[in-house]
């Protein structure tokens, strides 16, 4: 199936320009010469890349060139797979079948062939509308050995929505996930999805102790209280009047007990750390929250940290820093989403570490 998009030429080369250039999924490897491991990451949930391209993307392309990641992490793409009605879906190729989606999909594949990201290749994972989906964007350099698209780690498989994206590296493996939300109603299947969701996120961490993990993206949780602006407000957010039967469940999807405490069981069994609370103990009512609610309305300077990077214990010393990009009421840093880019920084390993020890 097709997954892979390779960036147009360059100007000025004789070679038609291609907006995608498929290549199989077990195939990854390149001419080009591998610099080692990534070590340098960031996450973004964009609210639709697209928009982004069109009307933010000269200040989102300063970050990109000023922090110079080695793995960009994108969830809620908002970009159609490929398929016409009655031919199956092809999960990993942008929709180009009409007038509008071919449009899109130039615009997408022009932004994505330009400096800085001209220097990487884009794998993607999408649904079958404009919802949700993610993108792995990573330097040529430090290409994965392997690229998967669900939990189970099986060739042919993608995640419903496209919320999954695993690369596998040589010494660790990254995932970028987009967790579902939770909702607010038990009958409207978001709390059981939420349920089912966090179950299969605690067996793949537990079935993949055999090597580091690196796990970022929209995870739709802010864990403790110090991870929300407004605790007491969050905990008594209600829609609709509406009270759910477990008390658990009541409360700001995202901050309700059931999921927190879920979380922190993902966290403790799979021996997995917060790498962004790991290094900010203390609460930072500026800079310390990923998502934000919208200027206008209730949710006025209302936020909460739901972007994170979840790294193995064997990762713990190698991490340098961890930072939100964005701050303020007004959204500044946000690039046009509600969630502002999350960075990591890990050291280089050292030789003959515990880390390698555990990857052989």
């Amino acid at each position: 199936m097709k997954r892979f998009f390779k960036p147009v030429e360059k100007e000025g080369s004789s070679k038609k320009p291609s907006l995608s250039q498929p290549e199989k999924e077990e195939d990854v490897s390149l001419s080009n010469e591998n610099k080692g491991e990534p070590s340098k990451f960031m996450t973004w949930n964009a609210n639709s890349f697209l928009l982004r391209v069109k009307n933010n993307w000269p200040e989102f392309t300063k970050l990109v060139t000023s922090f110079d990641p080695d793995v960009i992490a994108i969830q809620e793409v908002r970009m159609p797979a490929a398929g016409s009605k009655g031919a199956p879906k092809n999960p990993g190729e942008l929709k180009d079948d009409t007038n509008s989606s071919r449009e899109e999909k130039q615009i997408l594949m022009r932004a994505l062939s330009s400096p800085p990201f001209a220097n990487y290749r884009v794998w993607w994972s999408l649904a079958d509308s404009k919802y949700a989906g993610t993108a792995l964007i990573v330097k040529k350099c430090f290409q994965p050995k392997k690229i998967f698209f669900n939990l189970d780690r099986i060739a042919s498989k993608h995640e419903p929505d496209g919320r999954v994206i695993l690369a596998e590296f040589d010494t660790f493996r990254l995932l970028n996930t987009y967790a579902p939300n939770n909702g607010w109603k038990e009958e409207e299947n978001s709390f059981p999805r939420r349920r089912k969701w966090d179950k299969r996120i605690l067996e793949f961490v537990l079935q993949s102790s055999d090597k580091p993990l690196i796990w970022c993206g929209d995870l739709n949780v802010s864990h403790e209280e110090i991870d929300v602006s407004h605790p007491e407000f969050y905990s008594a957010a209600k829609q609709n009047g509406y009270v759910p039967p477990n008390k658990e469940d009541c409360g700001q999807p995202g901050f309700t007990l059931a999921e927190r405490r879920r979380f922190g069981t993902i966290l403790k069994e799979g021996k997995l750390i917060d790498a962004y609370r790991f290094l900010h103990k203390e609460k930072d009512m500026e800079r310390g929250f990923s998502w934000s609610g919208n200027p206008i309305g209730k949710y006025r300077g209302k936020r909460m940290r739901i972007d994170y990077f979840i790294v193995s214990e064997q990762l713990k010393d190698r991490i340098t820093a961890c930072e939100m990009h964005g701050q303020g009421i007004e959204l500044e840093g946000f690039y046009g989403s509600d969630h502002c880019p999350v960075t990591l920084e890990l050291s280089q390993a050292c030789p003959n570490s515990k880390q390698d020890e555990v990857s052989m």
